[in-house]
């Protein structure tokens, strides 16, 4: 296991890097409100029946007829309109999982997105993705896994991170030891990719793979490096006790 010290650190040069990363797309910041700004255009690639059930970053289970997409940094269960540069088309998706595993690809679509996309022909395909927020019942049918019709006009820019509602404050138990778990993964070889730029470990069991920074043993330093995980897209991070 590493020491909080050293994951913090390289933590905040990753949340900090990240900043810069691929085409000037911004990403969600704790105290920038970039997420309201995000767009990028990037290569994407998709996955269909042989991950079917298992479990997402989410969570919930991988369903390969839903409209979902797998993102590194955008937040859990935000929406993006995605635009195929080769056909035209767009479609919208609810990101539910983290990856995609290869640093050469921007996002991972379901098998019924890339259809819909008319990119699950080929492997990869370049496409424009920008965070958006659905009318109520768009947003509704997506968590539902159901496709919507594009009404452009309708979508607003997503909201400011700094309108989120914002992360209770880190209190321990003094003596205690806690571990950031950063992200749950079904592919041994997402939470690998993730756990190698945050210098995390990877813990495995029941079939699903944890990727875990700690362990801390003061309040300070665990709430430095949650909100620096935040800041890479990992809001949703928990404090768990490492006993």
């Amino acid at each position: 296991m590493r020491s909080s010290a050293r994951a913090l650190s390289l933590a905040f040069a990753l949340a900090a890097c990240g900043h810069a990363r691929e085409s000037g797309g911004a990403i969600p910041s704790a105290g920038g409100g970039l997420y309201g700004s995000y767009q990028d255009t990037g290569t994407a690639s998709w996955y269909g029946d042989e991950l079917s059930g298992n479990r997402t970053a989410s969570g919930e289970a991988f369903d390969p007829d839903a409209m979902t997409a797998a993102h590194r940094t955008l937040p859990l269960g935000s929406f993006v309109e995605v635009t195929s540069i080769e056909t035209g088309r767009s479609i919208l998706v609810r990101i539910n999982d983290r990856g995609p595993g290869r640093r050469d690809r921007m996002i991972d679509l379901s098998r019924a997105a890339a259809h819909m996309l008319g990119t699950d022909r080929h492997q990869v395909a370049t496409v424009r993705i920008r965070a958006i927020v659905p009318s109520m019942r768009d947003a509704s049918l997506l968590r539902a896994g159901k496709a919507v019709a594009l009404q452009p006009a309708a979508y607003t820019r997503a909201m400011s991170i700094d309108t989120l509602p914002s992360r209770a404050p880190v209190t321990l138990v003094p003596g205690r030891r806690y571990l950031l778990q950063v992200a749950t993964f079904s592919n041994e070889a997402r939470a690998t990719a993730l756990a190698k730029r945050l210098d995390a470990d990877v813990v495995e069991g029941g079939g699903l793979y944890r990727v875990r920074i700690g362990p801390f043993k003061d309040a300070i330093s665990l709430q430095r490096a949650r909100d620096a995980v935040a800041e890479r897209g990992y809001g949703d991070a928990q404090v768990l006790p490492t006993d």
